[in-house]
């Protein structure tokens, strides 16, 4: 006769249940499969808006920065701000050093250390000595300079904007001047209405144009330019500095803002697909009079 264990006083004993010796049914594992699948669902969205603040507070960091290191240059150069062409430009006989340099042109560069080992890398390199810092890191793969002048900020002659039958001493055209508004900049004491704070330097493109070349907007036409399509790169919208050394992001308000037809050319590079794009719809043409006015401090139709 075999006898039944004894069990230590103070003891328990624990049976397993019916349940607990089963395991989980499948249904039951489908329902904790689908309670997984929905806290990522719901994660990975937060995740990504997390990961493009981020990219956006560098983005911005680097705009304050280079625009403090332009104000920096034309206060140690009695006012005269810094060429707008980023790779310099020769005029005649006489050289002026863009704000960039030659180093960061892609095809002169292609590689960080063949760009850090350029000593042409600009104007502004004095006062930031950090390639990090000229380029958005959501820039275009293989360019290592995203943000550019705008071309009010003594850039491109663009029509409406200068004085074509006088110029200063050292050959920069002047900007023409309606009431107290200078349209193109030359210098520092030029920005008077608007105020600074609301005069654009830097806007972030997402890429470097293999020629020299700022970000141009049409001053007397309601359009968008060939090589100059309105930068989306974070969240549906821009980033961009102002004279007074702030950054700011601008959240296009029109759908066809966004929808703008562009195409990708050789180097990575996006261009309108037509050589104007004009907006049509309200919204469309708010974000556009919103960027003419904040480069050439109103509009010119």
């Amino acid at each position: 006769m075999v006898s039944e264990p004894v069990i230590a006083k103070g003891t328990t004993h624990n049976k397993p249940t019916a349940a607990c010796a089963a395991g989980f049914t499948l249904i039951e594992l489908l329902v904790v499969i689908a309670i997984i699948a929905l806290l990522l669902a719901l994660l990975f969205p937060v995740l990504r808006s997390a990961k493009e603040r981020a990219y956006r507070t560098v983005c911005m960091s680097n705009l304050r920065q280079l625009t403090l290191a332009w104000i920096a240059y034309a206060e140690e150069h009695d006012g005269k701000i810094v060429r707008g062409y980023p790779y310099g430009q020769h005029t005649g006989e006489l050289y002026q050093e863009g704000w960039a340099g030659e180093a960061f042109i892609p095809q002169y560069s292609s590689s960080r250390d063949e760009l850090l080992a350029n000593p042409a890398k600009g104007a502004l390199w004095p006062w930031i000595q950090d390639v990090d810092v000229y380029r958005c890191p959501r820039g275009r793969k293989g360019h290592f300079l995203t943000y550019g002048t705008v071309a009010a900020a003594n850039g491109s002659l663009v029509e409406g904007t200068y004085l074509t039958d006088n110029t200063d001493f050292d050959r920069t055209s002047l900007g023409r001047r309606v009431g107290s508004t200078v349209l193109r900049l030359t210098r520092l004491t030029e920005i008077v209405s608007p105020p600074a704070g609301q005069r654009a330097v830097f806007v972030d493109r997402g890429q470097a144009l293999w020629y020299n070349k700022d970000f141009v907007v049409e001053y007397l036409y309601p359009r968008y330019f060939n090589d100059n399509p309105p930068p989306i790169h974070h969240s549906d919208g821009v980033t961009l500095s102002m004279a007074d050394g702030h950054a700011e992001y601008w959240k296009w308000k029109g759908n066809e803002t966004l929808e703008v037809p562009r195409r990708i050319a050789s180097g990575n590079r996006e261009f309108l697909v037509e050589q104007y794009f004009q907006p049509r719809t309200e919204d469309g043409l708010y974000d556009l009079k919103r960027l003419q006015k904040a480069i050439w401090g109103r509009l010119g139709y």
